[in-house]
Order: C-alpha cells, then structure tokens, then sequence
C-alpha cells in the first residue's frame, strides 16, 4: 500500500477527508488488539471471503488484514462449528517464513447469522503478478539468481505444507496468491482455501465461489484439478506455471481470456537455459504421477545457487547468534588474513581447490547473513522428508465471545511454548547491591526471547521465574526448570 501526503493546497481538503474515513475504525475484536478499518484490502484471489479491510495491530503496531466468513444459517454454522474450530486451530499452527502468517481467529454469532473473523499478515508490498508487470513494463528481464531465490522460496513453503500431517494441499497457487516484499522475501498467501472449499462448501453467505470461474487465472490449474482427489501433484503444476512466468514475466495470451496451451508451450521453448527449461517442464508434466515432489525440486541442479555447506554454516550462526557477542562477525572478518586458506577441497585424481580469506567480502557476507535472517534462503532442502504434525496450540487462539468489550481489564494470555534452549550473563554493579540479569531463551518455535532485568540480593530464583510465567514469558510447565537454572547461576557467580 502506498500512503500519499495530502497537499497543502485549497483542493486538499477532499484527499484529507477520504484518508481519515478510511482510516476509521469500524470494529475491535474481542479482546481490543485487532481494530478493523474502512479500506477494503485484496491479498489475492481467496474464494469464500466476503470482505478483507485494512486492521490494525494494537500490540505490535503493524497494518493486518481482518478477513470475514458469512454464514446466513446459524444452524448450519452451528452443526459445522468445531469443524471450523479445528480447521482454524490447525492453521494458527502453519509456522513457515515462507508463508502468510495466519495471527488469530474468533467467531461471531449475531441475530441476523454468525461469522467467522480471522487475522493475516498485510503484505503491503504487492502480489508477484504485480511485480512481474512492473518489470516487464520497465522492460527489463527477470535476474536468474532472483528467479532460483523465488523457486527455491515458493518450494520451500510447499515442502513443508505436503509434509504436514495431515498434508494441507494449497489448491489456489498463482502468481495472485504469492507475495513479495521488498527485501526479496516470497510469501505464499490463500493457503486456507482448499479447507475452505471442502470444510463448507455450501454453507457460507453467498456460497463460496469457485477460483477457475477467474478465467485468466485458469492456466495455473492441473488438468485433473477436480476431477480427482486433492493431491500435492496439482501444487506442482500450479508452481510449474508460476516458475514459467516469473522467467518470461507473462505468457502471452493474444488478448484471449483464457491461456491456451500452446501459448504456455511457446513460453517453455523461449527459455535459454536447457536446465530451467527441463526444471519447469517436469512440473506442468499432464500425468500426475510423473511430476516430482516439492522436496525432490529443492534438489534440482538449476536451483543450487548456494553452496550447501556454506548455507548451513550461515544457519547454525543465525539460530545461535544469542549466545555470541555482538557484532562478532564484522570483528572477526577484522582480523582475517586476507591470505590464509579458509577452505581447502582435495581430490585424488586432479588438483585441489583452496578458498582464501580473501574471496569472500565482509559486506557480501553481511548481506548474507541478513538474507538468511529474513528467510530468503530456507534450510528446508537439506532436510530429509519427513511428517511436520501439528504442534499443540502456541497460545490461545479463541477469543471469548463478549457482545460489549468491557472496561475491565482482559486475563493475560499464557504461554504455552516450551523452552529448549537456556543461556544467561550475570553482572554485578561495583557496589555490590545489585545484578544486572539478561537472559536468552529459545523456544520450541524457534522464537528467541531476550530479557533483562536488575536483581536485588533479596529476590529468589522461584519469584524469578513465577513473574516470568505471569507475564506469559514462559509457560507453567518450565517455571521450576527455570528456576533451577538461575539459582544454579547465580551460585555459581557468588563462588
């Protein structure tokens, strides 16, 4: 979204108007942090929406989308109400940094029929389809690296939504659905739609309306989407389409509705590169059982940009970064010899390559680092197939239904997310009076949470961690475990 600033001009009163009434909150959730606007959003083509506007989030203060499900019949919405509890429990768990980030969810039941609220993430930077029209209108050709980043992104995603368990089939993959920020990372968006469609068909105000009715979108489609059982093989040629048109940036249609098969054709053949050509065509391939997995194209030649061992490397340092000091790298790249051999690859039968210092850049590893920190070079291609279950709920994902929100303050929510990793630094000031704490945990998520706080001689490791708990920093369950590790801690200072 692009924000204009009024003009300091007599004929800016109109512009001045429109921006508040839009910006006018019409509705608060339950518990007040998500406050629904006036302007209408589209993230997508997401059949069964009735309406998606611009929200806010109160508590981080970021731009969300608040998106409504109408039911017209409370005793169908009733008779379907923990299917659509479970299907929504089980999205608030799909955690990928290659996802749309699916925040909360709550239902609403009214004289005039129920509804369904739910909250994404606002990617205020566009769809790939808007991006890919842009380039082409700038005329400019699409960068093969950017390209193998996308792929490499839109699979990642795909991996691991065929690999949960139950696997959740996307079914809606267009370059309409996939969203880019500026930063280079891919979000693949409507991934609630399949569940949408089988969940309750026919239940929702105004019926859900079917996505191939979008006819230029209808090339994304397998040919037997619908025809047969959902499976992961009509993601794979969804994605094949999307990977044609992100390399050509459109696929010429001649003004039809429609894009024909020989048009898609004719995109494939005007590709250079015989690997991306081969990479693409196993995916749009007519029988099902012939297209490769996702996990299987993470691995194809065409999409290694960056060495493995180097990507795992970068990993290792991001996810344990919290136990390094800081800007340890830009010190460490510091006192490198430019000359010394940083790696060394031996071969029996023909000479050996060294890498030097020197090779690398500091700024270009920095950026790197960054990159990998945002999740635009996932891990999920050197990891082997495996089930994703559903993890139990992270937090408390339905709201209390309240017709009026109550002044009285809301129960703070708890936190349900066990604690894998523990680390603490200790420092006393120079009298001696108090403890300056900072403490780093890593939770089952991956989340890292940093805390600190001053200690008095007179606190307990217990009252520690109980004040933790209710301020929902760690779950009940870890309270002792916690406790034990900052008395241990603060022990081993005092010897």
């Amino acid at each position: 979204m692009t924000m204009s600033v009024p003009e300091r001009s007599s004929g800016s009163g109109g512009k001045e108007e429109e921006s508040e009434d839009e910006s006018e909150i019409l509705e608060e959730s339950p518990c007040g942090r998500w406050q629904k606007r006036k302007e209408q959003v589209s993230q997508g083509n997401v059949p069964g929406i009735e309406s998606a506007s611009l929200a806010m989030d109160t508590e981080e203060g970021v731009e969300v989308v608040w998106n409504e499900v109408q039911f017209s019949d409370k005793k169908v919405f009733k008779a379907l109400e923990d299917k659509i509890k479970e299907m929504f429990e089980n999205l608030m768990q799909v955690e990928h940094p290659n996802i749309v980030k699916f925040h909360k969810y709550w239902l609403d039941m009214r004289e005039s029929g129920a509804r369904v609220i739910f909250i994404t993430e606002y990617m205020s930077s566009g769809s790939l389809k808007q991006f890919l029209k842009k380039t082409k209108k700038n005329h400019k050709t699409m960068n093969v690296k950017a390209w193998k980043r996308w792929c490499t992104q839109i699979l990642s995603a795909l991996s691991y939504l065929h690999s949960c368990d139950p696997p959740i089939i996307h079914g809606n993959l267009t370059c309409d659905t996939i969203f880019i920020q500026h930063n280079g990372l891919i979000k693949i968006g409507s991934v609630w739609h399949r569940l949408f469609v089988n969940a309750f068909p026919e239940a929702v105000h105004g019926q859900v309306r079917h996505h191939r009715d979008e006819q230029r979108n209808l090339h994304f489609f397998a040919p037997e989407y619908g025809l047969a059982e959902d499976d992961y093989a009509i993601d794979i040629f969804s994605f094949g389409i999307c990977a044609l048109e992100m390399a050509v940036l459109e696929i010429q249609a001649n003004g039809d509705a429609v894009v024909p098969k020989e048009a898609i054709t004719h995109a494939g053949q005007s590709l250079e590169d015989p690997l991306m050509r081969e990479f693409i065509q196993s995916c749009v391939r007519h029988d099902a059982k012939k297209r490769p997995t996702a996990h299987d194209l993470l691995f194809h030649r065409v999409l290694f940009e960056v060495h493995s061992l180097k990507l795992l490397a970068a990993h290792c340092l991001i996810n344990n970064q919290y136990l390094l000091p800081e800007n340890c790298v830009e010190e460490k790249t510091k006192s490198f010899d430019p000359n010394a051999v940083m790696a060394e690859i031996q071969h029996t039968d023909r000479p050996g390559v060294q890498l030097r210092y020197s090779h690398v850049s500091p700024l270009e590893l920095d950026k790197f680092l960054e990159d990998v920190k945002n999740g635009i070079y996932p891990l999920m291609n050197f990891a082997p197939p495996r089930p994703h279950p559903m993890p139990r709920a992270l937090s408390l994902s339905q709201e209390h239904m309240e017709t009026v929100k109550t002044p009285t303050p809301e129960p703070q929510e708890t936190e349900t997310r066990k604690v894998v990793q523990m680390h603490c630094n200790l420092e006393s000031n120079e009298e001696g009076t108090k403890t300056h704490l900072t403490l780093f945990l890593k939770m089952e998520d991956k989340l890292h949470r940093q805390l600190s706080c001053d200690i008095l001689p007179a606190d307990s490791s217990k009252d520690l961690a109980n004040e933790l708990v209710h301020f929902a920093f760690i779950s009940e369950e870890d309270c002792d475990m916690l406790a034990g590790f900052l008395e241990e801690a603060l022990s081993d200072q005092l010897t």
